[in-house]
């Protein structure tokens, strides 16, 4: 690599000069300039003046075996020499999607046996949104197309990625969302539960939103539902447990099909292989990225159940969809490689019956009780902390996530890095964390909650 001839300030005026980065103020950011990031090692990143940083968030939700492993490098290394490309189509294949198809059948829940790739989990949501659609024509439904989604959900950046989410800024900017796509409430208990309302009677409540919507549509007019198990950009909202089963219920009364989004939550976040397994969830569809790969490759897979898959197979007629980077061999050849680490290593066991409880405890213990936090909550190793003005009546800071912006800088100052969004900091380490890398984390988040409380103070 040649960076090491550049500045620090030469790197930054090249990047704001040619460089447009995602989900950025690019006024605000060139004042500023970016932290550069040169090299990783394990849990920890390293920026161009060598300070040492704690990855709070496995990069993008996604390095889930951490940083420097050089048998991927060797995956990718050895695939490239054989074959480096070769597409999908023309009736063609090539072994490691093969072979890949075949380990996330292995992985995945009983009913989920057939794979398409792609290169992101925008790209895995578009294509489940045509497939889906497509099914209900290949059915003799045509009119059976509309898809129920949930507001502050996250479903990709594409067009439909972004009508699919439902996130009212993102629609703004898109400027005419895919038609057909409606978002019901989220089912996020701190801030929307009723006074005196259980969580279990907020979770019916907020599964019966889904239900009121197909009613409104008429069920012969909707193709499915849409949900990450647990909404991750959105700020990591856990459902309550009644959630899902009634959710379950209501898309099998309607004959609607379940859309499971778990390119955050798959291969080993929450203490199982995938979230529907944890929540004992039956989709139709199963969105995944990020962590297939570890972040190390880009590739998607959309995992399909039997049920599309009959239809599909059964009824033919071509599926008009597809990419150039459709299983990747180089990418599937990370992909394996990469699951048969988490295997190695019993990755995701360690989540379930270690450090997944040992992290929910130590949130709870050392972060919970300090007077900007209203609220803590996990599931395996996926965290969320609530930022507040004051803990008894919820009342925020204003303007809206000025807070957790200002703790999430003291975070980064301390060796932490954390994601702010909105009023909430969450966080989505690598499963190669351990119990000592736990208690750093909460020791360092602590204290940039002390030092944020100090200038919040002052404001």
């Amino acid at each position: 690599m040649t960076y090491q001839n550049y500045s620090l300030k030469q790197l930054q005026q090249i990047d704001a000069a040619h460089h447009l980065h995602p989900f950025t103020d690019h006024k605000e950011l060139r004042e500023a300039g970016s932290r550069i990031i040169t090299h990783a090692n394990g849990p920890f990143i390293y920026d161009s003046e060598g300070t040492e940083i704690l990855d709070g968030m496995a990069g993008l939700w996604c390095v889930n075996i951490g940083y420097g492993r050089d048998e991927l490098a060797e995956a990718a290394y050895a695939q490239m020499k054989e074959l480096p490309y070769y597409n999908s189509f023309f009736k063609c294949s090539t072994p490691t999607p093969v072979l890949l198809s075949k380990k996330l059948a292995e992985i995945a829940p009983k009913h989920v046996n057939q794979v398409f790739y792609g290169s992101s989990g925008s790209e895995a949501n578009d294509t489940a949104l045509r497939l889906v659609r497509h099914y209900w024509v290949l059915e003799g439904k045509p009119e059976k197309n509309r898809i129920i989604s949930r507001k502050m959900a996250y479903h990709g950046s594409t067009v439909a990625g972004t009508s699919l989410g439902g996130m009212d800024a993102m629609h703004k900017q898109l400027g005419g969302a895919v038609p057909n796509i409606v978002h019901v409430m989220m089912p996020y208990a701190y801030e929307l539960a009723l006074p005196g309302e259980s969580d279990h009677d907020f979770g019916l409540r907020a599964a019966k939103a889904v239900e009121d919507a197909i009613l409104e549509a008429g069920a012969d007019k909707v193709a499915a539902f849409i949900g990450e198990p647990v909404m991750g950009a959105g700020g990591v909202k856990i459902p309550p447990v009644s959630y899902w089963p009634e959710v379950q219920r209501i898309c099998r009364k309607y004959d609607v099909l379940l859309m499971l989004d778990e390119v955050i939550t798959g291969y080993g976040r929450t203490g199982e292989w995938f979230a529907s397994q944890t929540l004992g969830i039956e989709p139709d569809t199963i969105t995944t990225a990020k962590a297939l790969t570890s972040g190390y490759q880009p590739l998607s897979a959309l995992l399909v159940g039997d049920r599309i898959a009959a239809t599909l197979v059964g009824k033919g007629g071509e599926f008009n969809h597809g990419y150039t980077y459709s299983g990747h061999p180089v990418a599937c050849a990370v992909a394996l490689k990469n699951l048969e680490i988490i295997e190695r290593e019993g990755l995701v066991d360690r989540v379930r019956n270690d450090t997944g409880p040992y992290f929910a405890k130590a949130l709870q213990e050392r972060i919970a009780g300090h007077d900007l936090v209203g609220e803590v909550r996990s599931i395996g190793l996926m965290g969320a902390i609530e930022i507040v003005k004051d803990k008894a009546t919820k009342e925020r800071f204003l303007p809206s996530g000025s807070a957790a912006v200002t703790v999430r800088d003291h975070a980064i100052a301390q060796g932490m890095m954390l994601r702010a969004t909105g009023d909430t900091m969450i966080l989505s380490p690598p499963l190669i964390w351990t119990r000592d890398t736990i208690d750093m984390a909460c020791e360092r988040i602590s204290k940039a909650l002390d030092l944020a409380q100090a200038d919040l103070r002052k404001r």
